[in-house]
């Protein structure tokens, strides 16, 4: 058990900017198997940023709650995975070569792709919820669940490329962030585990059976983005990872309207 509690500390440690005791280390060992409570943490980080809606719909309007709830999950993540995007878009949008992308991807600086790819992102992001919460109304339970499973549900297919893809191996000088190299099955079900629970919650509040089908979707992202990886750099990376939580994450709000609006 406490061993198990050290795991989810380093998932959290890892994965956010909340605050852990100062006895959880950064093993690569334990950063490996955090990988299964990453789906967890999506759980924190999409509670928070429903809770902060709520507040700020209740107090302001939804919109005001929207924006709110997008810098809460940003502060809650130090962008963590925004970041990740970021690079990606300036790595394949300026190199042609796996080299010059890799290269692109590790310099600190922003450069054009990455801030018009991260404006659309956000942008894109705050429209597809706002028309989301315009299909449904706005129950405090709904959001909750909305948030927790593209949150979720996005790290889990993000976590997938750790076993599905080969680690693209940085320089011995790299300043490169820490990244998770290896899943095993068992680990990989059990962030499985910490997705179905709140899809399994999202169906019975709603009543709506078709809601599983936002999953293919996602999964079929996660396939095309790991072709495409795989094509230019020959696996991932941890920009990668960050790339694909965000590119799924906005996905899912975009099946979910789908659904609601069609089926």
């Amino acid at each position: 058990m406490k061993h198990e509690i050290r795991i989810f500390f380093t998932a959290l440690m890892f994965y956010t900017r909340i605050p852990c005791p100062s006895w959880v280390g950064h093993k690569e060992e334990h950063i490996n198997q955090s990988t299964r409570y990453f789906p967890l943490i999506g759980w924190i980080v999409g509670g928070i940023s429903a809770l902060v809606f709520l507040a700020g719909y209740f107090l302001f309007d939804m919109y005001t709650g929207l924006a709110l709830s997008m810098a809460a999950s940003i502060l809650t993540t130090g962008a963590f995975h925004e970041d990740g995007f970021a690079d990606m878009c300036d790595g394949f949008g300026g190199g042609w070569t796996k080299e010059k992308i890799l290269l692109i991807m590790k310099d600190s600086r922003m450069g054009a792709y990455g801030v018009i790819g991260i404006f659309l992102l956000l942008l894109t992001k705050f429209l597809i919820l706002a028309h989301l919460f315009q299909l449904q109304e706005i129950h405090p339970v709904f959001v909750i669940l909305v948030f927790t499973n593209a949150h979720a549900l996005s790290r889990f297919a993000a976590s997938t490329f750790i076993f599905t893809h080969v680690y693209v191996r940085d320089a011995p000088d790299s300043k490169a962030k820490p990244v998770a190299k290896q899943i095993n099955l068992s680990n990989l079900m059990i962030g499985g585990f910490f997705v179905l629970v709140p899809i399994a919650m999202l169906v019975y509040v709603t009543q709506q059976v078709e809601i599983v089908a936002v999953c293919l979707p996602v999964y079929l992202m996660k396939m095309y983005l790991g072709r495409y990886f795989s094509k230019w750099i020959g696996g991932y990376t941890g920009d990668c990872l960050g790339a694909t939580q965000q590119l799924c994450e906005i996905v899912f709000y975009l099946s979910l309207a789908i659904v609601w609006k069609f089926i």
